[in-house]
Formats: structure tokens, sequence, C-alpha cells
């Protein structure tokens, strides 16, 4: 599918949702993930309703087997992908010729905190990450950097999983290919 077929597709929920707004509202797909306890001790396999699956390991430091992605590489991807899917579809909608987009997540997260441990002056370790960015990587024809900046952070906005996360301090870096 082309990004003008990705517009006409929009245009045409746009149209929809003005007239029946409660047909927007709609369950996500559950992910459901099960652990076995058979071969590796922390390997968890997590299943989308159409069935396809996905591994999860933790590191060998935590008793993993290193072997697969970890949840929170999952989380990132997530993150990143869904941002990603959200800037092209704002370019769709507008008729913007990108050129390059790339998106990487990263964060930074205190191990101490998944263990239970606590830090002497600050009590109990969060073991949410506490550092939290995206650097996107975007060109589009005739674009400046201001212009690419507003744009992803419109894109952001309406974004499901950047928007879910802001809260938690979502640092975005712009760069223009």
């Amino acid at each position: 599918m082309d990004l003008r077929a990705v517009a006409d597709a929009l245009a045409r929920l746009e149209k929809v949702l003005r007239r029946r707004p409660e047909a927007g509202l709609s369950d996500d797909a559950t992910a459901f993930a099960s652990w076995s306890g058979q071969g590796h001790a922390l390997r968890v396999v997590c299943r989308h309703p159409n069935g396809r699956e996905v591994q999860t390991d933790l590191p060998v430091a935590l008793g993993g087997s290193g072997d697969e992605v970890s949840p929170g590489w999952l989380y990132r991807a997530g993150l990143a992908s869904c941002a990603t899917s959200s800037i092209v579809l704002l370019a769709a909608s507008e008729g913007v010729a990108l050129t390059r987009l790339e998106v990487d997540a990263a964060s930074r997260t205190d191990a101490r905190g998944l263990l239970g441990l606590e830090d002497e002056r600050d009590g109990e370790v969060n073991p949410a990450p506490t550092a939290q960015h995206l650097v996107v990587r975007i060109a589009a024809d005739g674009a400046t950097q201001a212009q690419l900046q507003s744009f992803v952070e419109r894109a952001l906005r309406r974004s499901p999983i950047p928007r879910a996360v802001s809260h938690t301090g979502l640092a975005v870096q712009v760069e223009a290919a």
C-alpha cells in the first residue's frame, strides 16, 4: 500500500468517526504471555490473537539465557515502531514526501529496582526506566529543521505509545537528515 492509499484510508476513517465518534473506541488485541519453566528458566512466550509469537528472556546477569530479546527491549521496540508509524500516518494525511525516517528508542534503567533494593538516599529504587528518549532522523522534500521538529511533535501527540509514556518523561530529539 503506498502512502496515497494510506491517506485515502485515513480520510475515509476520519469521515466515519466524525459521524459516529463511538466507532473509534475498540478493545486492543490482548497480549498473552506464558511461562513453562522448562528448558530456559526465564523464557516467556508472548502470543497475539492471530497466532504470532515472540519469545523473551532476560540477560544472563539476571539468570536468563540472554538468547532472546528482553521485555524491556520489546517495550522500546513498541515505542519506536509506534512513533514511526504515527509519523508516516501524518505524512500520508498531509501529503508530506518523506525521504528518510528512522527512530531510535532508548532508556536507562536501574536493575536494583527489579531486585527490590533500596537506595541509601531515596529509599525504594523504581524499576521503571528513569530516562527515556527518542531520536528521530527525518528528511522530507523542502522541509526545514523547524518544520520537521514541529511535524514530529504533532505526530507524537497522536501516537498512542509515546503519548502513554510521555508523563514519565520522554525526551525527543529530531535530527533533520
